[in-house]
Protein backbone atom coordinates (compact mmCIF):
# COMPACT_ATOMS: atom_id res chain seq x y z
CA UNK A 1 0.00 0.00 0.00
CA UNK A 2 1.56 3.41 -1.00
CA UNK A 3 1.52 5.90 1.95
CA UNK A 4 -0.68 9.29 1.55
CA UNK A 5 1.17 12.34 1.88
CA UNK A 6 -0.16 14.74 4.41
CA UNK A 7 0.55 18.28 5.54
CA UNK A 8 1.61 18.14 8.85
CA UNK A 9 -1.42 18.75 11.55
CA UNK A 10 -2.10 22.63 12.18
CA UNK A 11 -4.47 24.14 14.28
CA UNK A 12 -7.39 25.30 12.91
CA UNK A 13 -7.31 29.09 12.06
CA UNK A 14 -9.51 31.68 13.34
CA UNK A 15 -13.20 32.02 11.58
CA UNK A 16 -12.39 35.43 9.95
CA UNK A 17 -9.27 33.26 8.28
CA UNK A 18 -11.13 30.88 6.90
CA UNK A 19 -13.89 32.98 5.32
CA UNK A 20 -10.99 35.33 3.57
CA UNK A 21 -9.32 32.10 2.17
CA UNK A 22 -12.39 30.87 0.77
CA UNK A 23 -13.40 34.54 -0.42
CA UNK A 24 -10.04 34.37 -2.66
CA UNK A 25 -10.82 30.91 -3.71
CA UNK A 26 -9.22 29.97 -6.99
CA UNK A 27 -9.78 34.28 -7.84
CA UNK A 28 -7.35 36.57 -7.84
CA UNK A 29 -9.12 39.81 -5.10
CA UNK A 30 -7.86 43.06 -3.88
CA UNK A 31 -9.78 43.52 0.07
CA UNK A 32 -12.85 45.40 -0.67
CA UNK A 33 -13.83 42.37 -3.18
CA UNK A 34 -12.98 40.00 -0.52
CA UNK A 35 -15.42 41.93 2.47
CA UNK A 36 -17.58 41.77 -0.70
CA UNK A 37 -17.52 38.01 -1.18
CA UNK A 38 -17.59 37.12 2.19
CA UNK A 39 -21.03 38.71 2.90
CA UNK A 40 -22.15 36.83 -0.58
CA UNK A 41 -20.71 33.35 0.22
CA UNK A 42 -22.52 34.12 3.84
CA UNK A 43 -25.91 35.89 2.60
CA UNK A 44 -24.78 38.31 4.25
CA UNK A 45 -24.49 36.88 7.92
CA UNK A 46 -20.88 37.92 8.38
CA UNK A 47 -19.84 41.41 7.21
CA UNK A 48 -16.11 42.29 7.68
CA UNK A 49 -14.69 45.27 7.80
CA UNK A 50 -11.47 47.01 6.88
CA UNK A 51 -9.86 46.50 9.99
CA UNK A 52 -10.34 42.70 10.29
CA UNK A 53 -9.95 41.98 6.76
CA UNK A 54 -6.63 43.80 5.86
CA UNK A 55 -5.49 42.44 9.66
CA UNK A 56 -6.28 38.96 8.59
CA UNK A 57 -4.38 39.42 5.24
CA UNK A 58 -1.27 40.46 7.04
CA UNK A 59 -1.80 37.23 9.30
CA UNK A 60 -2.00 35.40 5.82
CA UNK A 61 0.83 36.90 4.00
CA UNK A 62 3.04 36.44 7.12
CA UNK A 63 2.24 32.42 7.46
CA UNK A 64 2.25 31.68 3.55
CA UNK A 65 -1.37 31.19 2.87
CA UNK A 66 -1.87 34.05 0.42
CA UNK A 67 0.59 35.73 -1.59
CA UNK A 68 -0.04 39.50 -3.09
CA UNK A 69 -0.01 39.00 -6.48
CA UNK A 70 1.58 40.63 -9.66
CA UNK A 71 -0.32 40.71 -12.34
CA UNK A 72 -2.91 43.83 -12.24
CA UNK A 73 -6.30 43.96 -14.28
CA UNK A 74 -6.54 46.68 -16.98
CA UNK A 75 -5.39 50.05 -15.52
CA UNK A 76 -8.15 51.57 -17.14
CA UNK A 77 -10.58 49.71 -15.32
CA UNK A 78 -8.93 49.52 -11.66
CA UNK A 79 -7.39 51.28 -8.90
CA UNK A 80 -3.81 51.55 -9.29
CA UNK A 81 -3.57 51.39 -5.29
CA UNK A 82 -5.47 47.99 -4.85
CA UNK A 83 -3.27 45.15 -3.75
CA UNK A 84 -4.44 41.73 -5.02
CA UNK A 85 -3.92 37.77 -3.07
CA UNK A 86 -4.39 34.69 -4.22
CA UNK A 87 -4.16 31.56 -2.22
CA UNK A 88 -0.40 29.95 -2.41
CA UNK A 89 -0.52 26.07 -2.54
CA UNK A 90 -0.12 25.72 1.18
CA UNK A 91 -3.08 27.76 1.56
CA UNK A 92 -4.86 25.60 -0.91
CA UNK A 93 -3.58 22.69 1.42
CA UNK A 94 -5.47 24.57 4.53
CA UNK A 95 -8.10 25.88 3.42
CA UNK A 96 -8.96 22.04 1.98
CA UNK A 97 -8.23 20.86 5.79
CA UNK A 98 -10.70 23.42 7.18
CA UNK A 99 -13.75 22.58 4.80
CA UNK A 100 -12.92 19.11 5.78
CA UNK A 101 -12.66 19.48 9.38
CA UNK A 102 -16.67 21.63 8.74
CA UNK A 103 -17.85 18.74 6.48
CA UNK A 104 -16.61 16.15 9.25
CA UNK A 105 -18.71 18.57 12.08
CA UNK A 106 -21.82 19.19 10.08
CA UNK A 107 -21.92 15.18 9.35
CA UNK A 108 -21.82 14.14 13.17
CA UNK A 109 -23.92 17.17 13.81
CA UNK A 110 -26.37 15.86 11.30
CA UNK A 111 -26.61 12.49 12.76
CA UNK A 112 -27.15 13.33 16.44
CA UNK A 113 -29.38 15.87 15.28
CA UNK A 114 -31.61 13.22 12.78
CA UNK A 115 -30.86 10.43 15.27
CA UNK A 116 -31.98 11.96 18.60
CA UNK A 117 -35.92 11.82 19.18
CA UNK A 118 -37.12 15.39 20.17
CA UNK A 119 -37.52 15.28 24.15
Amino acid sequence: MEAVHRPPAAPPLSRTAVHVLLAIGPEERHGYAIMAEVARITDGAIRLGPGAIYTTIRRLLDDGLIEESDERPDPELDDQRRRYYRLTVLGRTVAAAEVRRFETLVQASRRWVLEVPPT
